[in-house]
């Protein structure tokens, strides 16, 4: 896992070929957006722009990835991930290859709190088990980009 700015990106571009076109996507990304799926390398590289209201962490759900590692920016608002190597996480379901996630009912042990506000982004690797969506004190809106790149 790796949070940071955005502005720091450029340290990063170079950890995957396809990491420059999702770095260079948010770069350029229009708040404006409404929320939907946007290509940009077909289905190699893609994300998925979202808005929602952060919820309690027993309402959110614990989630990895096989085949795509996940970039996550924080456009606006406040949001808390909780993070998990996945020995540590317990309750898998079977692989939805469809959607590329393993759900967990939770982590089995100690876990680790992340919080990204606007500017910043997380990179979830498929080792690294996470709960994103939780509310960082009270709930509140967040206008979020996930992006998808396939490994």
């Amino acid at each position: 896992m790796i949070v940071d700015a955005l502005a720091n990106a450029a340290r990063y571009r170079t950890l995957h070929p396809r990491l420059a076109a999702a770095f260079d996507y948010l770069a350029a990304f229009d708040p404006s957006t409404a929320d939907g799926k946007y290509p940009i390398d077909g289905d190699a590289v893609y994300a998925q722009v979202q808005s929602y209201t952060t919820k309690p962490a027993s309402e959110k759900k614990w989630e990895s990835h096989r085949r795509y590692l996940d970039v996550q920016y924080m456009v606006s608002g406040r949001e808390r991930m909780t993070v998990s190597p996945l020995p540590g996480l317990a309750g898998a379901t079977p692989y939805n290859d469809a959607k590329d996630v393993v759900n967990y009912a939770g982590a089995s042990g100690e876990a680790s709190s992340v919080y990204l506000e606007g500017g910043q982004f997380a990179i979830f690797f498929p080792e690294d088990g996470h709960q994103p969506g939780v509310q960082a004190g009270e709930s509140g809106e967040v206008r979020k980009v996930v992006v998808k790149v396939l490994l």
